[in-house]
């Protein structure tokens, strides 16, 4: 058997951040699997003639489930395919990267992992701020706003997310970040705090809202709507 599977971080979204040997292995790939945000102008870097699988899960939506997604992999590499799987951001960042590598080194089919630029640098780059800042922000921290049920996990270490000197940002966290503050402000966070909405990074929909915890709270009480988003809070995001 001679397929093989490349896992690419397609970066946030804008195809002028793709590394080299990301577009090398789009240039070669037999099928691409991607996900819903490494669609669009990225994919134009495919082989001409190449498979394009959407397999993109999205909150609130149809989506495939992980096992049709990982036996995809398994069947197009036993066909001998050349087979990227493209994944947003970096693909080893909050996705379902772990489950896909079992599914083939149990099957034995070789694979690499080609990082790609994290959906959180380019947020902050888009804002116009550094993640770390000298003496105010000397830790940064990613976590996730839902767990596999969509709900806010109940195991966060709120005293570390709560901590005033560290740079927090949360992936997928639209729907249970007033929840979430209203336990880090139970933990000591100040309501006024900086935040930043990051809404459809580095593609044309751009949006970057400032407010603060508090504020950002209660606006996503009222409607968080459907564009993929990250929130930053700390004191970097006062710059």
């Amino acid at each position: 058997m001679t397929g093989f599977v490349s896992f690419v971080g397609s970066g946030p979204g804008d195809p002028e951040l793709l590394t080299l040997k990301a577009v090398d292995r789009l240039k070669r790939a037999d099928a691409v699997l991607f996900d819903d945000l490494s669609s669009g102008p990225i994919l134009s870097h495919a082989r001409q003639g190449a498979d394009l699988v959407g397999v993109g899960k999205r909150a609130g939506r149809p989506s495939p489930k992980q096992h049709h997604v990982s036996r995809l992999l398994v069947d197009y590499a036993q066909m001998d395919q050349r087979v990227v799987r493209l994944k947003s951001g970096d693909g080893g960042m909050f996705g379902r990267l772990e489950e896909e590598l079992v599914a083939l080194r149990d099957a034995g089919i070789p694979y690499e992992i080609i990082p790609g630029i994290p959906s959180a640098c380019a947020a902050a780059a888009a804002a116009g701020i550094p993640l770390t800042r000298r003496l105010t922000a000397r830790r940064v921290q990613f976590v996730t706003g839902h767990d596999a049920k969509g709900q806010l996990p109940p195991d966060l270490d709120l005293k570390a997310l709560a901590d005033p000197s560290a740079s927090t940002v949360v992936f997928m966290g639209k729907r249970t970040f007033p929840r979430l503050f209203e336990a880090l402000h139970a933990q000591g966070l100040p309501a006024d705090t900086p935040a930043i909405l990051a809404q459809s990074v580095s593609t044309p929909d751009q949006s970057i809202d400032r407010s603060t915890v508090a504020d950002l709270a209660r606006r996503l009480e009222q409607d968080v709507g459907n564009q993929p988003a990250l929130i930053l809070y700390g004191p970097f995001a006062e710059i």
